[in-house]
């Protein structure tokens, strides 16, 4: 099982005095010489007068595009705790036991603009940059990433289910190989009959999905009808503990439905919540 999770906007500065940025320490080394190409880039950018505009941000993450120019010495802390939106708040990545962190670093990959991929366990600080920039002296992020991604995600999926959560930005650096069992997770609201997507728990129900497949104590699924399964587990859980997990208003996972395999691309595994 690869579980690919794109990285929060959110994330939380490791605490000063900790680790600096050590390239050589991060999983997929392969992967060095175009980081270090995106992190220059990224710090000269950062130093332009327009770099807020450049960067796609607003005027209140200007301290956050400020710190891109020291990425290199700033402290760093494991992935599962620099990135700490909905997502990751769900998934509680650090809050699991030593055999269940094992479990994450063997099957997670968080696909990022900055480092290309890394796992839960990676050393990094935190970061402003989103996949959809265009920096110069690299071009297009995704575009770019979509030439050095293939080989590491493509070992590292072997021959086990590839379950998608990522966002578009973030699935356009790679695609899985056609023949692949890639299965892209969406969340959709069921509401008097009618079903539309959602984006605000879908971030949450992807997360709770994820923590899902790695606490779980079964064998991980290695096909699209086993992932089906164990995600079907995951009925009448609640979407978030306020005001009571047992209030009726609460929103819950209904149901859970695995689209039928395309020509190409992935297949559909709808998690639908009220």
């Amino acid at each position: 099982m690869l579980v690919l999770l794109p990285p929060s906007e959110g994330k939380t500065a490791p605490p000063t005095g900790g680790p600096t940025l050590d390239l050589g320490a991060l999983s997929a080394p392969t992967l060095n010489p175009w980081r270090e190409r995106v992190l220059d880039a990224l710090a000269e950018a950062s130093r332009r007068p327009d770099a807020l505009e450049v960067l796609g941000v607003g005027a209140g993450l200007a301290d956050e595009v400020a710190r891109n120019t020291g990425l290199r010495t700033a402290a760093t802390a494991p992935a599962r705790r620099v990135y700490s939106g909905v997502l990751y708040a769900a998934a509680g990545l650090d809050r699991l036991t030593p055999a269940q962190r094992a479990r994450a670093t063997a099957a997670v990959r968080i696909v990022s603009g900055l480092w290309g991929v890394v796992t839960p366990e990676d050393l990094i600080p935190a970061y402003r940059l989103s996949m959809s920039t265009t920096l110069d002296g690299v071009g297009a992020l995704a575009s770019g990433w979509k030439h050095h991604l293939g080989p590491v995600l493509e070992a590292d999926a072997a021959d086990g289910v590839i379950v998608d959560c990522r966002s578009a930005p973030y699935a356009a650096a790679w695609r899985p190989a056609p023949a692949s069992p890639w299965v892209a997770v969406r969340v959709v609201r069921e509401h008097e009959g009618r079903r539309t997507v959602v984006s605000h728990h879908a971030k949450h129900t992807r997360g709770l999905l994820v923590r899902h497949l790695i606490t779980r104590r079964p064998r991980p699924p290695r096909d699209a009808d086993a992932l089906a399964g164990a995600a079907a587990e995951l009925v009448g859980t609640a979407l978030t503990s306020t005001p009571r997990p047992d209030d009726a208003t609460v929103p819950r996972v209904l149901a859970v439905e695995l689209g039928a395999p395309p020509r190409s691309g992935a297949r559909q595994l709808s998690l639908v919540v009220s």
